[in-house]
């Protein structure tokens, strides 16, 4: 039955581990910019550009470049030490907006990690990608 349908509507693991790291992906870029220019700004707002680099790797993503995926999962550390000494930190709202920032990291690293695994047992397997 599988066979029958078309590549475009199958769902499969490789396929979810690539929406789960999108879309924590752009949660990580909304809840930059969000928290640094209006739930807890701190000075200026500056530091609303740290959002930049996570913007970088969203093209690659989409297009499920396994390079990008690989990086992005060294990257998001970055972003997973930043939320860890903020929540140990901050008080009040910023540091619950720590709380969603480690999560959000964990996530698009463990997605980003199972979608080279699984990608590689694909092609170990001889399936399509």
């Amino acid at each position: 039955m599988l066979d029958m349908m078309p590549a475009m509507f199958r769902c499969n693991a490789v396929d979810g581990t690539r929406a789960v790291a999108v879309g924590s992906l752009l949660g990580l870029i909304v809840l930059g910019l969000l928290w640094e220019l209006w739930l807890a700004p701190t000075g200026s707002g500056m530091l609303a550009f740290k959002v930049l680099p996570l913007a970088l790797p969203l093209a690659g993503l989409l297009k499920r470049r396994m390079y990008t995926y690989r990086w992005v999962s060294l990257l998001v550390w970055l972003y997973f030490i930043e939320g860890v000494v903020r929540a140990s930190g901050d008080r009040g709202l910023s540091a619950w907006l720590a709380g969603l920032e480690i999560v959000l990291c964990l996530t698009l690293f463990a997605a980003c990690a199972l979608h080279v695994r699984w990608r590689f047992k694909q092609a170990a397997a001889g399936a399509p990608t």
